[in-house]
C-alpha cells in the first residue's frame, strides 16, 4: 500500500512536476491535493515542454489515473482549456478524475483578488490574482460553490445568489460588469459542468480502493512548505496547506495511508513575490543563476528572486513534513562556480544567531544568512546518470545537505529533461515500494 507524498521543501518552483512525472511512470494514480491554477508545473518530455496548472503531473503517463482532489480550488475555464490543449496534443484525458467536492473559482473571486491586492499598494503579498484566496475564504465561510453544484441548475443559482449577497459592497466597483450577471454566470458554469461531467467522481473512495488493492498512489502538492498558510512566512504565503499533512485532507485519506514523504528542493533557493528571503542574492551572480536556471514563473512569467541554499529553512521544512527523502533538482545550474555557499544559521538585526527557523515574523524579516563555503566544480553534469559520475565536489555538496537536514538524497536532477536524473542508492532503500519505482 505505498502512498507517497511529493511536497515542495522551499518556496515553491522546486521541480515537483518533474519528480511526480518520474514516479507516475510506475504509479497507478497521481492525486493533486491542494492549491489551484496559481501553481505551475513544468515537465519536459521527448523534447516538448508541458506547462500544467491544474492537471496532476501524472496526466502525461498513459494509464495512470490523474485525480484532482477535494482540496484543490478549480477555475473551470482554466481546467477546460487545459483539457482541450492536452487533447489537441494527443494526450489521452480519459484517466482524469475530478472530486465532486472540490470548490470552484467564480468570476467574483478573480475581481476581489485583483482589487484586494491593488488596494494593498506597497504592502502587496504577491498573489497571482487568480482568485485562489477569495475562493478558499468562501469555502471557510460556507459560501463556496463545488464541482457537484454544476450538475444542478437550481442549486447552482441559489448558491451564487447566497455567495454574492455579502460581497455587494466590495463588488460595487464592478456593479456594471457583465461577468456578475446572475444568468450569465449560471449559464457559463452549467456549460462547464456539461464539459467535465464525465470526469466527476467520488475521488476519496477511488483512491482508498487503489490503496487497499496495494496500488501505488502519488500525492502531489503545489507551492512549497514555506508558503503554507499555517507554517509558512505569513502573510506572504498561499491560501492553502502545501505540507504533507494536507495530503490526507485534500485527497480524503487517512494518515496511515502515507508511507513516504519526499521533499523537493533546488540546489539553491528561489522565491517569487514578496516576503522574507534570508539568503537572497543581488547583482551579477543572481542574474547568472536566474538565467541559467530559467527562473521565471510558469504561471505568471515573473522573475524569481534567487539565493544560496538555505539549510535552516530546509531543515524546518523537513520537520513539519516528516520528510523521508530529498529530491535535489537543478544541481547542474551550479556548475562553473568556484565557491558555493550554504546557509547554516541566521543572524538577526541585533546580532543574535539562530540555528533554527524563527517563529516570529519580525525576527525573520530582518534575518540574514550565515554561510559555510564549499568548493564548486566546473564539469557539465547533464550527462551523469550515476552518483559516482558526479564530480567529488558535487557529491560532497549533496552529502553536506543530507547530513545537515538528516534526510537522505534519493534523487538528483542534473538537467531539465526527465531522463537527466540520478537515482541514488538511498532511493532503493525507501519503504513502501519507492525502490521498486526507482529501479523499474
Amino acid at each position: 500500500m505505498p502512498g507517497i507524498v511529493i511536497v515542495g521543501a522551499q518556496w515553491g518552483d522546486e521541480g515537483k512536476g518533474k519528480i511526480t512525472d518520474l514516479l507516475a511512470e510506475q504509479a497507478d494514480a497521481v492525486v493533486r491535493f491542494q492549491g489551484g491554477n496559481n501553481a505551475g508545473h513544468t515537465i519536459v518530455r521527448n523534447g516538448k515542454t508541458w506547462k500544467l496548472h491544474l492537471m496532476p503531473s501524472g496526466i502525461l503517463q498513459p494509464g495512470t489515473l490523474s485525480v484532482i482532489g477535494n482540496g484543490v480550488v478549480i477555475d473551470p475555464k482554466v481546467l477546460t482549456h487545459e483539457i482541450e490543449e492536452l487533447s489537441r496534443s494527443r494526450v489521452d484525458t480519459q484517466w482524469l478524475r475530478i472530486s465532486a467536492n472540490a470548490h470552484l473559482i467564480m468570476p467574483y473571486h478573480l475581481m476581489l483578488d485583483d482589487a484586494g491586492e491593488t488596494k494593498l499598494g506597497k504592502l502587496q503579498i504577491g498573489t497571482t490574482r487568480r482568485g485562489i484566496g477569495p475562493c478558499y475564504a468562501d469555502k471557510a465561510s460556507r459560501l463556496g460553490i463545488r464541482v457537484q453544484d454544476l450538475l444542478d441548475e437550481k442549486i447552482l443559482k441559489k448558491k451564487i445568489v447566497a455567495a454574492l449577497e455579502p460581497k455587494r459592497l466590495s463588488l460595487r466597483p464592478f456593479a456594471k460588469d457583465p461577468r456578475l450577471d446572475l444568468q450569465t454566470i449560471t449559464e457559463e458554469y452549467l456549460t462547464y459542468g456539461h464539459r467535465i461531467e464525465r470526469y466527476i467522481s467520488d475521488t476519496s473512495r477511488l483512491v482508498l480502493e487503489l490503496l487497499d488493492a496495494d496500488k501505488v498512489v502519488v500525492f502531489e502538492g503545489a507551492q512549497g512548505a514555506l508558503l503554507d498558510i499555517d507554517h509558512g512566512t505569513y502573510p506572504f504565503v498561499t491560501s492553502s496547506n502545501p505540507i504533507a499533512g494536507a495530503a490526507c485532507i485534500g485527497a480524503g485519506v487517512g494518515p496511515k495511508d502515507i508511507d513516504e514523504v519526499w521533499g523537493v528542493t533546488k540546489a539553491y533557493s528561489t522565491r517569487v513575490g514578496a516576503g522574507p528571503f534570508p539568503t537572497e542574492l543581488e547583482g551579477t551572480l543572481a542574474d547568472e543563476i536566474r538565467e541559467r536556471g530559467g527562473e521565471y514563473g510558469t504561471t505568471t512569467g515573473r522573475a524569481r528572486r534567487v539565493g544560496w541554499l538555505d539549510l535552516v529553512a530546509l531543515r524546518y521544512a523537513s520537520r513539519i513534513n516528516s520528510l523521508t527523502a530529498l529530491a535535489v533538482t537543478k544541481l547542474d545550474v551550479l556548475s562553473g562556480l568556484d565557491t558555493l555557499c550554504v546557509c547554516t544559521r541566521y543572524r538577526g538585526a541585533e546580532g543574535a544567531e539562530f540555528d533554527y527557523f524563527p517563529y516570529h515574523q519580525t525576527v525573520l524579516h530582518h534575518a540574514v544568512g550565515e554561510y559555510v563555503e564549499l568548493p564548486g566544480w566546473s564539469e557539465d553534469l547533464t550527462g551523469c546518470r550515476n552518483e559516482d559520475e558526479l564530480p567529488a565536489a558535487a557529491r560532497d555538496y549533496l552529502q553536506f545537505v543530507a547530513d545537515f537536514v538528516r534526510v537522505p538524497v534519493a534523487l538528483i536532477g542534473v538537467g531539465p529533461a526527465r531522463e537527466e536524473v540520478i537515482w541514488t542508492p538511498a532511493s532503493a532503500e525507501m519503504a513502501g515500494g519507492v525502490g521498486r519505482l526507482a529501479t523499474a
